[in-house]
């Protein structure tokens, strides 16, 4: 298969997990959109969308460069982040996507044009034009405004999230952002926090409705660890139900969960952070079986740098073979 000719995939979500499974996903087809949540309140993001009025570029950065056909010294100067002064933390990349925002008066024309300028194979777009702030209901009964702040005051308040909202009605997803999902070959949602970088996305209707009205192949992918403050104790069942809670069920057909063996210095690593392996056993698969859930496992992870990801390549390979091959079932091959 050509990759050129590769079936047209969107990615929803946000954070590390999403730039990491491009990587792997542009090697099969340089038919990708990436849709990117746009709460992001912390850090250098957070600082750019309070003092600029503008959204946040972090994630939307990281998925341009995942996707751009540029040399690594260019990749290097887009992540490099300024180490002293008023500036300090700041990546270059932002301030660039913050000067096109300027220049063009408009944070959609500025992604555009940086993708042209950075050979983008795809398009990498904010899921909303909407400025939205993301609100969490804890099981105490407290509300935490921002996205960077939720899994703070769980740890604090030593509470987990009932529900996560967004603070505007009716907010209303990107035009091209719906007709992308209504095009799409294959619908991937994830990998990423499942509160803060995924569940942002489908609490917009119109793009909830239009992953419901599609009929491409739909796929959740279930992070390898839990999150601390925000997934603590999750297992796979648990992460499907948190988002079929925020939207509504037959979201997706498919999970993608992890079984490959993890060594176990990291995970004793991990656990001094207060992370875990996502779980998932016999029970859970029968009952996501009830739901319309098909649970399909194997061996996807990739230690680098003593962090645990997801391997893009062989989750995107996977992805691509299960499409070819429900396809080729209905055409009664």
């Amino acid at each position: 298969m050509d990759i050129i000719d590769g079936p047209k995939v969107v990615v929803i979500g946000g954070g590390t997990g999403q730039s990491i499974f491009l990587r792997g996903l542009k090697q099969l087809t340089e038919n990708i959109t990436a849709v990117v949540a746009v709460t992001d309140d912390g850090g250098g993001s957070g600082k750019l969308r309070e003092d600029l009025g503008m959204l946040p570029p972090g994630d939307i950065r990281n998925c341009i460069i995942a996707l751009a056909d540029i040399e690594p010294e260019m990749k290097k100067v887009m992540q490099y982040r300024f180490p002293d002064g008023e500036y300090k933390g700041q990546s270059f990349g932002n301030l660039f996507i913050a000067a096109l925002n300027g220049v063009y008066g408009s944070f959609e024309k500025a992604i555009s044009k940086i993708s042209q300028i950075l050979a983008v194979k795809g398009k990498v777009l904010p899921v909303s034009a909407d400025n939205l702030r993301l609100y969490a209901e804890l099981e105490n009964g407290n509300i935490v405004k921002g996205e960077a702040q939720i899994p703070l005051e769980c740890i604090r308040q030593r509470s987990g999230i009932k529900r996560v909202f967004l603070d505007v009605q009716e907010p209303k997803a990107l035009d091209e952002v719906v007709d992308a999902i209504s095009c799409a070959d294959i619908i991937v949602i994830g990998p990423g926090s499942l509160y803060t970088s995924i569940v942002p996305n489908i609490l917009i209707p119109q793009l909830k409705n239009a992953i419901l009205q599609s009929n491409a192949l739909k796929v959740y992918v279930c992070n390898i660890m839990t999150q601390p403050g925000e997934t603590d104790g999750f297992d796979v069942l648990k992460h499907v139900e948190a988002i079929f809670a925020h939207s509504c069920p037959g979201l997706f057909n498919y999970v993608i969960v992890n079984n490959g063996c993890i060594p176990s210095e990291y995970i004793e690593k991990y656990k001094n952070d207060n992370a875990s392996l996502v779980g998932l056993d016999k029970r859970q698969t029968e009952l996501l079986r009830e739901k319309n859930v098909r649970v399909i496992t194997g061996d996807f992870v990739k230690v680098k740098k003593g962090y645990i990801r997801h391997d893009a390549y062989k989750l995107a390979s996977l992805i691509i073979d299960l499409f070819q091959g429900v396809n080729q079932g209905e055409k009664g091959i």
